[in-house]
């Protein structure tokens, strides 16, 4: 499997977004739900079969899904064996939708960020089939546009190039937006994602917290979601997927 670095790219792509003007949330749903194509309200043992491991470790605890990042140092290349790179745990669900609302209830307990991202493993274009995403941090609210922002092939591997920093921010301009946020350790907070079109509006406890509009939101077959946790520890409970359509009949 591929390693992916997350955290500290995000830091890299939303640096802009905090000294510009944040757009306008909407204050009412940019999609409304239609069929209900998958809810968990993890009171198993263990996650159920349909989920799987990513990256590193979730369990089922007192009834929620438990995340802790367990790859939290990089390990450098040695005996023949490749550099493994930190990275938040994550755990996946094969779903695929094109519009979609995200209802999921959220806990930190130690957690630097609990995300809901959207992945297109069979699409070539960005790293490991990234299309978007949603971080939730104790300070802010992150929506990133990872499949035309800085997951896209040729992005990254300008990253690489000091003299194209120009250029690469130019690339990232409205490709992410941070939104402040005053959460709490201990608190469950219900966490929704809409995404419709070539936009994305993240409400908390009902509150529109973020929104984004940007191209590569619109990737027409989002094949799975997945769930992210950086940090000790983070819980996700009572999650449900919908199909979305336009707000309106």
């Amino acid at each position: 499997m591929k390693t992916r670095t997350i955290i500290g790219l995000t830091f890299l792509i939303t640096s802009a977004a905090f000294a510009a003007e944040l757009p306008k949330i909407p204050s009412n749903p940019i999609a409304r739900k239609k069929e209900l194509l998958f809810s968990d309200d993890f009171q198993g043992r263990e996650p159920a079969k349909v989920w799987h491991q990513v990256v590193p470790t979730f369990a089922v605890e007192n009834g929620a899904l438990k995340g802790t990042q367990t790859r939290d140092k990089t390990i450098p290349a040695a005996d023949g064996k490749p550099e493994v790179k930190a990275h938040a745990a994550v755990h996946g669900l094969e779903i695929p939708t094109k519009d979609s609302i995200v209802e999921t209830k959220i806990r930190f307990e130690g957690a630097s960020m609990i995300d809901v991202e959207f992945d297109d493993r069979k699409f070539t274009g960005s790293h490991y089939g990234h299309i978007c995403r949603a971080q939730v941090r104790l300070d802010g609210i992150t929506i990133i546009d990872e499949r035309d922002g800085g997951m896209r092939n040729d992005i990254r591997e300008m990253r690489d190039d000091p003299t194209k920093k120009a250029e690469v921010a130019k690339l990232l301009a409205g490709r992410s937006v941070t939104y402040p946020a005053k959460l709490k350790t201990g608190k469950w907070y219900t966490l929704v994602v809409e995404t419709f079109g070539d936009a994305m509006r993240v409400t908390l406890d009902g509150k529109p917290v973020a929104y984004l509009k940007s191209s590569g939101i619109a990737h027409p077959t989002k094949s799975k979601i997945e769930l992210g946790i950086a940090g000790k520890d983070g819980y996700f409970d009572d999650i449900k997927v919908w199909n979305a359509q336009a707000p309106w009949p």
